[in-house]
């Protein structure tokens, strides 16, 4: 691949750094603003036994399309791929909300046309996440790009907590479809502002897609995503269903990776794995989505059950955790930018994130808001020290050519760990609650046990303590396994080697030493 230069002015770094947040927030703040928006729109569709889709159908879309979004990116060019993930998945937001009108055929058939829609609005969305790091990679060089990266990382904390009170907000003042119409305007504008002020490097390259490993990917991806989703709930865990699935998964990752050795375009190139930095964060990814995705759906049951909080009040108890992974993200940010060293920070983000969920252990029936509040700050303050470092560390491992691909398997590693970790947390969380006096406040259903609030309510006092004991020793139990995992993450930390950040897009060669690797990082030496 040669790479062609063009004499194009650098664009204006804020002007596309603001449609890019636009971006990030759309694609991160949609799951969390249709979960709140879940009953209403069951409530007019019905199908309560195939609810729980409406999510899967988009999760599944993001983490089977991540990693092609990226690859494709590299081949084509970033900003005509980005912008048709843009333009998909706000074709995708618009026919979710017209669901119900017989699209698919027939009016009776809302629910399915919604599942289906967000299954399109979720590959969409994969382009989103992906396409933003990655374009950042393009415009900025790795020294500066920390403080970038970290604004980022800052706009995902926010759509973590915005989500459900924006989600409330519309449920409860006008109708479920502006869940998803809301995108439109917001999408329109971040369009328009990428469309005309981005300027991006453009490469030269024979295009051939690697269509078969596209294929085994999504198969495998699939198959994980179904397994973790179902199991232990739709189907028990050695069921044939979720033992079928697991051996296709198994069959078509190993078929996967023959193939990727021998495809002249690759769409996940494995000899970026043996990169050790990249290798090594790669798996950190995985373990920070699992915790963070996993543990972190259990904070607002605890506190719309335990602290009777509700369900919009709930998201303004998790500004704290906000709070602490906004500051941290942003002073990170700069601090790479400052001095171009980045090892300590994942080493530190896995020790205080460690160290705040354990602390989340001690939640029981009598902690006070404002306790819990402080245990949020100290989680935050770990994931911010990792969120935006993972991805630079694994964008500095690679070649410019690589940048895409590489992004889109950092963004896969940590969707397959939230998805795993959402799962197995589940599990433990159904188990420990079955065993506890909070399991008479369950009620059977299509979809397993509902926690039913209006009758906790009714029971009289000491039968609603111990009943909430039993809910917030369960969910306590869920932070505990939490940190059985994340006390990896310091130690594979330990591993990273302090790689220069490049103070340029361009690659040194393959056999630089590491005086040269230096100069090069500092700009005083030509590339090859």
């Amino acid at each position: 691949m040669t790479q062609e230069t063009q004499a194009t002015a650098r664009p204006n770094i804020r002007v596309v750094l603001f449609g890019l947040m636009i971006a990030m927030m759309l694609a991160m703040l949609d799951n969390m603003i249709v979960s709140t928006a879940l009953p209403r729109i069951v409530g007019e569709f019905g199908g309560v036994d195939h609810f729980t889709w409406v999510v899967t159908a988009y999760v599944l879309g993001t983490t089977v399309s991540t990693p092609i979004w990226g690859k494709l990116g590299d081949l084509y060019g970033r900003k005509a791929v980005f912008l048709t993930s843009v333009v998909i998945f706000l074709i995708g937001s618009a026919l979710c909300g017209m669901s119900g009108s017989g699209l698919l055929g027939g009016v009776d058939n809302g629910m399915i046309e919604l599942i289906a829609f967000r299954a399109v609005q979720g590959l969409g969305a994969g382009g989103l996440m992906v396409g933003v790091m990655a374009i950042i990679g393009d415009l900025v060089p790795p020294r500066e790009r920390g403080r970038y990266q970290g604004m980022i990382a800052g706009i995902m904390a926010i759509a973590m907590v915005a989500g459900p009170l924006v989600g409330g907000f519309i449920t409860d003042n006008l109708s479920w479809r502006w869940a998803f119409y809301v995108n439109l305007p917001l999408g329109g504008i971040a369009l328009l502002v990428l469309a005309t002020t981005m300027h991006l490097p453009k490469y030269r390259t024979e295009h051939k897609i690697d269509w078969l490993g596209a294929a085994l990917l999504s198969v495998g991806i699939t198959s994980i995503v179904l397994v973790t989703t179902w199991g232990g709930n739709q189907y028990d865990w050695t069921s044939p269903q979720i033992l079928g699935l697991a051996v296709l998964a198994l069959v078509a990752l190993v078929v996967f990776g023959l193939v990727e050795r021998r495809a002249a375009e690759p769409i996940l190139p494995l000899r970026l794995f043996a990169n050790r930095n990249f290798a090594v964060i790669s798996v950190i990814g995985f373990l920070l989505g699992f915790a963070m995705f996993g543990a972190m759906n259990f904070l607002p049951l605890y506190q719309q059950t335990v602290q009777g909080a509700s369900a919009t009040n709930s998201g303004l108890l998790l500004l704290p955790l906000m709070f602490g992974m906004l500051v941290v993200s942003l002073v990170v940010g700069r601090a790479i930018t400052k001095t171009g060293r980045y090892r300590i920070f994942p080493i530190l983000g896995g020790v205080v994130m460690t160290v705040g969920l354990a602390l989340l252990t001690r939640l029981d029936v009598h902690t006070g808001k404002a306790e819990s509040s402080l245990y949020m700050i100290v989680l935050g303050v770990g994931m911010g020290f990792l969120m935006q470092t993972s991805m630079l560390i694994a964008q500095n491992s690679v070649e410019q050519k690589d940048l895409g691909a590489a992004s889109g398997a950092a963004t896969f590693f940590r969707s397959i760990g939230g998805s795993f970790g959402i799962s197995l947390f589940g599990a433990i969380f159904a188990n420990r609650l079955a065993d506890s006096a909070a399991g008479g406040a369950f009620s059977g259903g299509g979809e397993g046990g509902r926690m039913d609030l209006e009758k906790l309510k009714e029971l009289p006092a000491q039968v609603r303590e111990l009943v909430l004991g039993g809910l917030s020793d369960a969910i306590s139990h869920v932070f505990f396994w939490a940190v059985v995992f994340t006390i990896a993450v310091p130690v594979l930390a330990w591993f990273i080697k302090e790689v220069p950040l490049r103070s340029s897009n361009d690659a040194p060669p393959a056999d630089a030493t590491p005086d040269e690797l230096a100069e090069v990082a500092l700009g005083k030496a030509p590339v090859a």
